[in-house]
C-alpha cells in the first residue's frame, strides 16, 4: 500500500532533484504563450508529452485548464498504438475507444493494476483525483512508462453542488477541464434516458393491465399483422421462458398461459425503481404520480435519484461487453408482483431498448491529462450510494494497451472503506482483475480533523488549527489511517500512502504522518506535491508504487465468500469499519428474508453510508469502534449483481447548498471559455 501527501501549493521545501531521477526518453514541449498559438504544437505531428511551466500562487484550476492547448485527440491514440479503426473521434479531443480494441489485443500480457483510494475525507475533499492524475503524469512524462489513467464521469450535480468537478486540480487535472466536468460524450444523459423509460414502462403496464381483460391485453402486445398472423417479439421469449413456456406461436397458448404471459400483476408498493436526473433537487426526493384525470386514480408516491445513482450506471461500470450488458439490463428487477415473483425490464419488454440507448455508452472516452498522457473515462457512480468506481471495460482496454511493464491507476470513490472496498469485493470479483497496488491519499488537514479538530465545513474558512503546527492532533489522527492501511494489506496488496501536502503543512507533522504509515505496515509513504508542480511532483510516489507492483505476488484476498449469507457478507463489512454488531430493521429483515427466497442471497454487497465516518454517524472522527451499525433497508440491483443495504439516513438525491457551486460559472461571451469550475 502506497500512501501519498498531496501538496496543493508551493512545497516548504523543494523537491528532490532531478539528478535524483530516472531521465525521461521522450521529447517534451515548453508551452509559453508564443507557442501555444502555434498550430504545430497544439497538434504535433509525433507524440509527445508536456513539461509544464508552472507558477506561483497556483492558479485557479479552470485558468490552468484553459492555458494549455491539448493535443488533438488522435496523437493520443498513437502515443498507445491505438489503431483508428478502434476509436471513434468526438470533437478534436475526445474520442470512445471501442470494445473490439480489447478484442484484438486480449493475448497481449496485462500491465501493472493499480487502484487509487483514500482515508475518510473532509467535505473539501483529500485529493483524490488530483493525486491519481498526478501519479499518472509522473510515471508517463517524467518516468518513461506506459500509462493510462483510468477516471469516473463527474456528475453534474457535485459540478454545480458543493464539491465541483472531479477532473484533478493545480497542475495535475484532465483537459480539457470543461467538456469532462460537463456532457462530455452523453454517457450520462444516455443513462438518464434509459432509466426514465424504464420507470415510464412501469407505470404504464400498471395502467393498462388495470383497465383491459387478458384477452385485449394479449391483443394489444400481440397483434394481428397483415396477413392474420399474431407473433411474439424476440424480448417476449425471454418472459416465457421465465415462465416455462417453450411455445413459438400465440395461438399455441392456453387461456392459463395467456394470463400468465400478459399480467405482471406489479405490486406498487414494492416498486424500488425510481426516476433519475443529473441535478442536485432535494425537493424530487418525494413525490407522487399518477395525479392526472386520465391516470383514473392511479396515483403513488415515488421520487427521484441523482442518475450516477441509477442501476443502469452500475451495470455500464460492472458490464465485461455488448452482450454481457444486454443480459444485465434485462435482468434488473423492478419491484415484485402480487405473488412475490421478482419483475424484470425483459417481463416489461424494454430490455432491449434500453440496450440500444445505451449501445454508444459502453465504449469509454480518452481524453488527455495536462502533461500528454493518455485517461480513460467512464461510468461514474457514487461511491457512498452505490460502488464508486470506473469500468471494467475501460479498465480492461487500458491493461492491454499498456502492455507488460506498464501501469494502469484507477480511482475509487471516497474513503478506502467505501470506495476501494467496493473496488475489491466487487468489481475485482466480475472482472477477474488482481491489483498489485493500493494508494491511500492522506492530507495532514483530514488527519487533524480526525485527531479532534473543529469541524470543516464547505465553504467557510479553515480554523486556525489547520493552518499552524500541531503535532499532536495529527498524531491523534493517523488513527484513521492507520485503519484504512489495515483494511486494504488485508486484501493482499502492497499500500502506498500518498501524503497530499499543502503550503501550511510543516515537516514535523509530515514525518509524523510518513512514521506512522510506515509502522502501520505500508510498503512506503511519500510526500507528493503535484498539484503545484505537475507530474514532477509526484516522481517519488511513482516511483514507489512501481516498486510495490514489482515486490506483490500474493493473491486477491477478499473479505467474504459469495456463498456465505445476505447478513454473514454484510457483517463481515461492518467489522472491517470497527463495528461490534449490526441492527436490523423490520424492513431490511422483510427484504433480506425476500432476497435469499429469491435466489439472490449469493449476490456480493454494496453498503449505501456517510463517506465521512467509519461509522453511519457522521460526526464520530478518528476510527470509532464498538458500535452498531444500522441497516435501515435493503435493496437489490440485480442485474448490476449486488445487494446494497442503506446505512442510516444515507440519501440517494443529494441537495443544494446555500452557495452552491454554480455562482462561480459563467462563459466569456467572446472566446466561449467556461470560467469558474473547479
Amino acid at each position: 500500500m502506497v500512501v501519498v501527501v498531496n501538496r496543493h501549493l508551493p512545497f516548504p521545501h523543494p523537491p528532490p532533484p532531478l539528478a535524483l531521477r530516472p531521465k525521461p526518453k521522450h521529447t517534451f514541449v515548453c508551452l509559453s504563450q508564443s507557442s501555444r498559438e502555434s498550430s504545430a504544437v497544439m497538434i504535433p505531428k509525433t507524440t509527445v508529452t508536456r513539461k509544464l511551466q508552472v507558477v506561483t500562487p497556483v492558479p485557479s484550476d479552470i485558468d490552468i485548464a484553459n492555458s494549455v492547448e491539448p493535443q488533438h485527440i488522435s496523437e493520443i491514440a498513437k502515443s498507445l498504438n491505438l489503431s483508428p479503426l478502434h476509436y471513434d473521434l468526438y470533437g478534436k479531443y475526445k474520442a470512445k475507444v471501442l470494445l473490439s480494441a480489447f478484442d484484438d489485443l486480449q493475448d497481449r500480457e496485462d500491465g501493472y493494476y493499480v487502484v487509487v483510494g483514500g482515508i475518510t475525507p473532509t467535505p473539501l475533499g483529500e485529493g483524490k483525483s488530483t493525486t491519481t492524475v498526478g501519479l499518472c503524469q509522473a510515471l508517463g512524462a517524467y518516468l518513461n512508462k506506459k500509462v493510462v489513467t483510468c477516471l469516473r464521469q463527474p456528475s453534474q450535480g457535485p459540478t454545480f453542488g458543493i464539491k465541483g468537478g472531479a477532473a484533478g486540480g493545480g497542475y495535475s487535472q484532465v483537459i480539457p477541464m470543461d467538456e469532462f466536468n460537463l456532457h462530455l460524450t452523453g454517457d450520462i444523459h444516455a443513462i438518464t434516458a434509459s432509466n426514465n423509460l424504464l420507470a415510464a414502462a412501469i407505470d404504464a403496464r400498471m395502467f393498462h393491465e388495470a383497465s383491459q381483460s387478458d384477452k385485449a391485453l394479449f391483443n394489444r402486445l400481440c397483434p394481428v399483422d397483415k396477413e392474420g398472423k399474431r407473433c411474439f417479439s424476440d424480448v417476449m421469449f425471454r418472459r416465457l421462458r421465465k415462465l416455462g413456456v417453450f411455445k413459438t406461436c400465440p395461438e399455441e397458448l392456453t387461456p392459463e398461459e395467456v394470463k400468465r404471459f400478459v399480467r405482471l400483476d406489479i405490486d406498487p408498493g414494492s416498486v424500488t425503481w425510481r426516476r433519475v436526473m443529473d441535478v442536485n433537487d432535494r425537493f424530487l426526493r418525494k413525490i407522487t404520480v399518477g395525479q392526472g384525470s386520465e391516470e383514473r386514480g392511479m396515483s403513488r408516491e415515488t421520487g427521484f435519484d441523482i442518475a450516477v445513482a441509477s442501476e443502469i450506471m452500475a451495470v455500464l461500470a460492472l458490464t465485461t461487453s455488448l452482450g454481457d450488458m444486454r443480459e444485465r439490463l434485462g435482468k434488473m428487477v423492478i419491484g415484485n408482483s402480487r405473488g412475490g415473483e421478482p419483475v424484470t425490464a425483459d417481463d416489461l419488454g424494454v430490455g432491449g431498448a434500453l440496450a440500444v440507448l445505451m449501445k454508444d455508452a459502453i465504449h469509454p472516452t480518452l481524453m488527455q491529462t495536462l502533461e500528454g498522457t493518455p485517461v480513460l473515462v467512464h461510468a461514474g457512480p457514487f461511491a457512498n450510494i452505490a460502488h464508486g468506481n470506473s469500468s471494467i471495460v475501460a479498465d480492461k482496454i487500458a491493461l492491454k494497451l499498456v502492455g507488460r511493464g506498464g501501469f494502469v491507476v484507477t480511482e475509487a470513490g471516497f474513503g478506502s472503506d467505501i470506495g476501494t472496498e467496493k473496488f475489491m469485493n466487487i468489481k475485482c470479483r466480475y472482472s477477474g482483475l488482481r491489483p498489485q497496488c493500493a494508494v491511500v491519499v492522506a492530507t495532514v488537514r483530514a488527519l487533524k480533523m480526525h485527531g479532534g479538530g473543529p469541524g470543516v465545513v464547505a465553504g467557510r474558512p479553515l480554523d486556525h488549527a489547520y493552518v499552524s503546527e500541531n503535532v499532536s492532533l495529527v498524531e491523534a489522527g493517523c488513527v484513521n489511517l492507520v485503519k484504512h492501511i489495515s483494511n486494504m494489506k488485508a486484501y493482499g496488496v502492497n499500500v502506498v500512502v500518498a501524503v497530499n501536502v499543502f503550503s501550511t503543512d510543516t515537516e514535523a507533522e509530515l514525518d509524523a504522518v510518513r512514521k506512522f504509515s510506515m509502522d502501520a505496515g505500508a510498503f512506503d509513504a511519500v510526500i507528493c506535491s503535484h498539484h503545484a508542480h505537475g507530474g514532477k511532483g509526484a516522481v517519488d510516489l511513482g516511483i514507489a508504487v512501481e516498486k510495490a507492483c514489482q515486490n506483490n505476488t500474493q493473491p486477491l484476498r477478499f473479505l467474504y465468500p459469495l456463498d456465505s449469507s445476505i447478513k454473514d457478507k454484510i457483517e463481515a463489512i461492518a467489522k472491517s469499519y470497527g463495528a461490534s454488531g449490526v441492527e436490523y430493521s423490520d424492513q431490511a429483515e422483510k427484504q433480506i428474508e425476500m432476497y435469499t427466497q429469491q435466489g439472490f442471497s449469493n449476490l456480493p454487497i454494496c453498503m449505501s453510508k456517510t463517506q465521512y465516518s467509519f461509522s453511519d454517524d457522521a460526526s464520530k472522527k478518528g476510527a470509532p469502534s464498538g458500535f452498531v451499525l444500522p441497516i435501515r433497508d435493503v435493496r437489490g440491483s440485480i442485474g448490476a449483481g449486488f445487494i446494497y443495504p442503506l446505512v442510516g439516513t444515507i440519501s440517494t438525491m443529494p441537495g443544494l447548498p446555500t452557495r452552491p457551486c454554480f455562482y462561480e460559472i459563467d462563459i466569456d461571451t467572446v472566446t466561449g471559455k467556461v470560467r469558474g469550475l473547479s
